[in-house]
């Protein structure tokens, strides 16, 4: 059965970063989206990701990480998306605001991350940040290798996604596993490239979030 959902957009203080927040009725959690390496809360990626958490009663929060005249800087420098402490810092509070209850309605919903590329390095230090509030983390074709000295704090569960046809960063995902000592898991998609452009691969991403989001999310982290 499909569920009635409600869209808007939010604006999140004190940085005034743009986000879509969407909440199916009767949510059982929600998630924040972190996108990375020049991304955006349009990423058509992570909007399909997202669509099927909310059919899987799941909230969404798709956010910019950066602000509009940080992201016409980093189109010229590039170096903004590799800032994961920047990044982590305004995932943190996009985390508080919602913890603040800005909307009655996911005011006790249990909080994930849903990290690519860098942003899913901002998500892992932003868990370490804070561990008692966030029970939840998915990477997508990420690099949670840049979240460095955090990794081993990360206490909520963690599934990291990696196509098939990214070696190197399946390498990187498996020196950044070997450091987590939370509740941890590497899914490799076959015939998956780092984008999973490929029929039917990023629909096996969903499939694997929406599981992992389904059996963690409202579990306390282990």
């Amino acid at each position: 059965m499909k569920l009635e959902v409600r869209e808007q957009p939010v604006r999140i203080p004190p940085d005034g970063l743009e986000g879509d927040l969407v909440i199916p009725e009767r949510a059982t959690g929600i998630v924040l989206f972190a996108h990375g390496s020049g991304s955006s809360r349009h990423s058509p990626r992570n909007r399909y990701v997202a669509g099927m958490l909310n059919q899987g009663g799941f909230a969404t929060l798709l956010l910019d990480l950066l602000t509009g005249a940080e992201e016409q800087v980093d189109l010229r420098t590039r170096h903004l998306r590799f800032d994961i402490d920047l990044l982590a810092g305004r995932l943190v509070e996009a985390t508080d605001w919602l913890g603040r209850g800005h909307d009655t309605s996911t005011r006790n919903l249990s909080i994930g991350y849903f990290g690519a590329s860098t942003g899913a390095a901002a998500a892992l230090v932003a868990a370490a940040e804070r561990p008692a509030v966030i029970r939840s983390v998915v990477s997508r074709g990420g690099r949670p290798d840049l979240a460095g000295a955090a990794l081993p704090r990360v206490e909520a569960p963690t599934l990291l996604i990696v196509g098939g046809y990214d070696e190197v960063v399946i390498q990187m995902n498996h020196q950044a596993l070997a450091q987590m000592s939370c509740h941890k898991q590497l899914a490799i998609v076959p015939g998956a490239s780092h984008l999973f452009e490929e029929p039917g691969t990023l629909e096996k991403v969903s499939s694997l979030a929406l599981d992992w989001f389904a059996h963690t999310l409202n579990e306390r982290p282990v």
